[in-house]
């Protein structure tokens, strides 16, 4: 059987090993966390195992769920310490998701805005009242006319939202290019429209900023994205990546993710961690600190296929 007539697998299953590292220039008197690294559980995914292994030891740790049903873990250290290590392993399996049907019969995308706007006297049902939040304008994302200009020409009047959707991912993988030193953390939508460069984290936040900016629901999703070796070159200890990409909602499809960054949409190769507005809802350790000084952060992902 060739590559061609090889059927789909229908599952995957992955160790996915997490390490943050932060140093810092003077000792940290006390340091409050929140951590998102447990993969959740989704109707294609399964957390079979998760550990999470932080040094120095925490003097209260709490694990919980935040408001959009994400594993959260808070951690307290009050030792003095000069480096931070949060190492976290779990074991998650995917099934191959349901791919969308021919995204020419989608609803077009202006009746699927009308259906999540808001109207005096309407109730809205379940999925939709979900998907509000993720609608408006968030910390990371904030739309305006630059953003919707860019995203015109995806959009003419009476295209099928998943139509429209899919030219937006494409278009913002054909027009900018992957550079890790173009952007930082919070360089601002603006920026990275005009610069045409920047990192997963950028281009998830324009898509979802563009699809807002028509009225759409859109949600940020942090995971992780198997990385295959040049041929003959073994798998790299701490070669794979953190990645971020979009999801979309469609009346009776549900949630649909979309990459930009590698223009697919999401299957087997990709981890689910957590989902919310943008990057800061789900950030895989955000916290403050008593002390620090300047500071160095070294992170490093490993995701191994298992048999």
């Amino acid at each position: 059987m060739n590559a061609r007539t090889r059927p789909r697998p229908d599952h995957a299953r992955y160790r996915v090993v997490h390490e943050t590292e932060y140093r810092y220039s003077s000792t940290v008197s006390m340091s409050r966390q929140t951590a998102h690294l447990a993969p959740r559980d989704c109707p294609w995914q399964r957390n079979l195992r998760h550990a999470l292994r932080v040094e120095p030891q925490p003097t209260y740790r709490h694990a919980s769920t935040d408001c959009f049903g994400n594993p959260l873990v808070r951690l307290e250290i009050d030792q003095p310490h000069r480096t931070l290590l949060a190492v976290a392993e779990s074991d998650v399996e995917i099934r191959a998701r349901t791919l969308p049907g021919d995204p020419a019969a989608s609803p077009a995308w202006e009746a699927v805005a009308d259906h999540h706007a808001y109207r005096a006297g309407r109730v809205p049902d379940a999925a939709a009242l979900e998907a509000y939040r993720y609608r408006a304008d968030s910390p990371f994302v904030r739309t305006g006319i630059e953003l919707a200009d860019f995203a015109r020409d995806c959009f003419a009047p009476g295209t099928p939202l998943l139509v429209a959707v899919r030219r937006l991912m494409s278009a913002i993988h054909r027009q900018f290019r992957f550079d890790t030193e173009a952007t930082q953390v919070a360089t601002p939508l603006l920026d990275v429209l005009a610069q045409r460069r920047g990192v997963c984290q950028d281009f998830a936040h324009l898509m979802i900023g563009c699809l807002r900016a028509f009225g759409l629901p859109a949600r940020y999703v942090s995971g992780y994205l198997l990385t295959t070796p040049p041929p003959g070159q073994p798998r790299l200890i701490g070669a794979d990546a953190s990645h971020a990409w979009v999801s979309v909602h469609c009346p009776g499809q549900g949630w649909i993710d979309f990459d930009p960054t590698n223009d697919v949409l999401p299957d087997l190769g990709h981890v689910t961690v957590a989902w919310g507005r943008d990057f800061g809802d789900v950030s895989p350790l955000r916290g403050v600190i008593l002390g620090g000084g300047a500071h160095e952060l070294d992170v490093r992902v490993t995701m191994t296929p298992l048999g």
